[in-house]
């Protein structure tokens, strides 16, 4: 081989996609390929007319522009042009002229026909953005994960699952128990024997346990009816949980059955046993320690164990998904084991409350920067007088705790501490119909982050009923909708004019860019805006995307693209902060271009091109510059 097919094959195996190509293939394109000399001003493709030939530039620069001499892009070192000709067999769309003396490699569309077809690397960069953003979020979902963090409740439940009515006596349930070799018995109206009749109602358990200590140890009749003695209205879990969320619930509050429900119907059982034998060889099985924590210390020390463990699964490769679940399950374990531990304190609680969190765990979409953010819901029969030192005691213990336990108080004081987000069911039902009347730039922060509630301790009845009461009319105010797309639409992604990644300047961070501020949560918000317009039930930012699909709000390949996008840049993201766990600093959202590969670089400027072009189209949809 020549010195000068050398130095291009050198050149071609840090150029993607021919850095994808085996070395016995890239051996062998250089000599395939010509070498063009461009002038400055010189135009190599030209609009409207046919084009043969697919470009990389070696050195220089090219421009461009569309029919009205707007300039769309510049291609730099490593760059490709000419092949959207190729892939559409139509004249060029484009022109494209040197900006300096150029020096390009030159592959006919033999040559490219000839890949793209024996390689769907090639044909698959070659697609564009989009195509190539799917395929990096399509290989990041489908990384290898230990079982653990792909196992469903559905994977490892009984579905032999057997059932009594409430007026069953006690006598016959335990015989029923008996006969079927079973160790709980569902209590379900008009039930009776095996499997589930349909559209029937949950209404109690009652196990061996409850049998021992209920019946034979209290000396109860066993005459009387099994409702007597059950444990009515149990917790129930759908069957997409994923099966260590189901442990960390069941350790939590001590549990040893869960019934599994989907469809408006009773699928099966979870045992704990069965969980604890699948997941007790993962890392993870740590968290389910937290319930036999009593000092802060401690819990603590295992939420840093369960952190640290989660971070080593970034540099294993699991998805960005797997991992902020598993940060968000652990926040969750933490917050309510301190909630545990303040009752115990304080006292019960005079009044019936649901903590609730938001933002990033409300979405279970938490990072290892991510801070505390959250609030009480608190029943009608709330006085201040006498129960408002009670929850500020309370709310204080908590937020303060899952300080020292890693969780950095909330910059913008969205806590339960603060008694703005300590409220009544009702002040709450006002305060959003207030927010979503009259979304000043305040009200419209504080809207879009509770937008993202869920409750994670207490009747979650007092949840449902407050997201019922502003659904419906947040779905309605085409004024909140408007804001919200100008809030998605202002997310400016850092990307220049001509498509290179614009850094900070200056500062602690000179020389990186924030890969959360313009992309992330410009994701978040376009998803939120998509649920709140369409009555969406969903939280998560996926979900969301998912369910709004083909909806009218966003069509089916803009929730794709999106997803896409999303998923990548929070990989990047995640991988970022678990460098800087690793190294012993501060986790943040700044990342520093030169820690990425070039061809990581390439997809970062995919999926914020992805970005901004979705961000176009809310521009042309809602009416944002019409706004003050």
């Amino acid at each position: 081989m020549s010195v000068e097919l050398d130095e291009i094959r050198q050149f071609l195996e840090e150029t993607p996609p021919f850095s994808d190509l085996p070395g016995s293939e890239l051996a062998g394109i250089p000599a395939k390929l010509t070498v063009r000399y461009a002038r400055r001003g010189e135009e190599i493709v030209t609009l409207g007319r046919p084009n043969d030939d697919v470009f990389v530039v070696r050195s220089g620069l090219v421009d461009l522009f569309d029919d009205t001499g707007t300039i769309l892009d510049r291609r730099d070192v490593g760059d490709h042009f000419g092949y959207s000709t190729l892939m559409s067999h139509e004249p060029s769309l484009y022109t494209m002229t040197a900006v300096e003396d150029s020096l390009l490699l030159v592959m006919h569309s033999d040559v490219f026909t000839d890949l793209c077809g024996r390689y769907v690397e090639v044909a698959r960069f070659y697609g564009g953005e989009n195509s190539r953003i799917r395929a990096v979020a399509s290989s990041l979902r489908s990384t290898a994960a230990t079982s653990a963090l792909r196992t469903q409740v559905s994977d490892l439940m009984s579905d032999r699952v057997v059932m009594s009515s409430p007026e069953t006596s006690i006598r016959d349930a335990a015989q029923l128990m008996t006969d079927r070799n079973v160790s709980s018995l569902l209590i379900v109206r008009g039930a009776e024997g095996d499997g589930p009749p349909p559209d029937v109602g949950l209404v109690g358990i009652i196990t061996d346990r409850d049998l021992r200590r209920r019946v034979i140890a209290a000396g109860v009749d066993t005459s009387l009816p099994v409702s007597e003695v059950m444990t009515p209205d149990p917790q129930s879990v759908t069957l997409g949980l994923l099966a260590f969320e189901a442990m960390l619930l069941m350790s939590e509050r001590g549990y040893h059955h869960l019934p599994v429900t989907g469809d408006g119907k009773v699928q099966g059982m979870v045992v704990i046993g069965d969980l604890l034998r699948s997941l007790q060889t993962d890392p993870v099985y740590a968290t389910a320690l937290l319930s036999r924590k009593t000092e802060i210390a401690d819990i603590a020390q295992t939420a840093a164990n369960a952190r640290r463990i989660i971070g080593g699964f970034v540099d294993r490769g699991f998805g960005p998904d797997e991992i902020s679940r598993l940060l968000t399950s652990t926040a969750d374990a933490v917050t309510r084991r301190l909630l545990v531990l303040a009752e115990e304190k304080f006292g019960p609680a005079p009044v019936p409350y649901a903590f609730v969190v938001i933002g990033s765990q409300g979405r279970r979409e938490m990072g290892l920067a991510s801070d505390q953010d959250n609030g009480i819901v608190l029943d009608n029969s709330y006085d201040e007088a006498q129960h408002g030192d009670y929850f500020r005691q309370l709310s204080e213990f908590v937020c303060d705790n899952l300080a020292e336990c890693g969780y950095r108080l909330c910059p913008g004081d969205m806590m339960a501490k603060n008694p703005q987000w300590r409220m009544t069911l009702y002040q709450w039902e006002l305060t959003y119909n207030r927010w979503v009347a009259a979304p000043d730039p305040d009200a419209l922060l504080h809207a879009q982050t509770f937008f993202d509630i869920r409750g994670v301790h207490g009747p979650q009845d007092l949840v449902d009923e407050l997201r019922a009461s502003y659904v419906p009319i947040a779905s309605n105010s085409r004024r909140l909708h408007a804001h919200l797309a100008k809030l998605a639409a202002y997310r400016e992604p850092p990307l220049g004019l001509f498509r290179g990644l614009v850094l900070e300047k200056g500062g602690t961070h000179a020389n990186t860019l924030d890969v959360k501020k313009g992309g992330i949560a410009a994701v978040v918000q376009m998803a939120r805006l998509f649920a709140v317009v369409g009555a969406l039930p969903q939280i998560g930012t996926r979900e969301r995307l998912r369910a709004a699909a083909g909806s009218g709000t966003v069509s089916r390949k803009g929730a794709a693209n999106l997803i896409d996008a999303f998923d990548f840049l929070a990989s990047v993201n995640m991988k970022n902060q678990g460098r800087e766990v690793n190294a012993g600093h501060e986790p943040n959202n700044k990342v520093d271009p030169d820690t990425l590969s070039k061809l990581e670089r390439t997809h970062l400027r995919d999926a914020f091109t992805v970005i901004r072009s979705m961000q176009q189209a809310l521009q042309s949809k809602y009416p944002i510059h019409s706004m003050s």
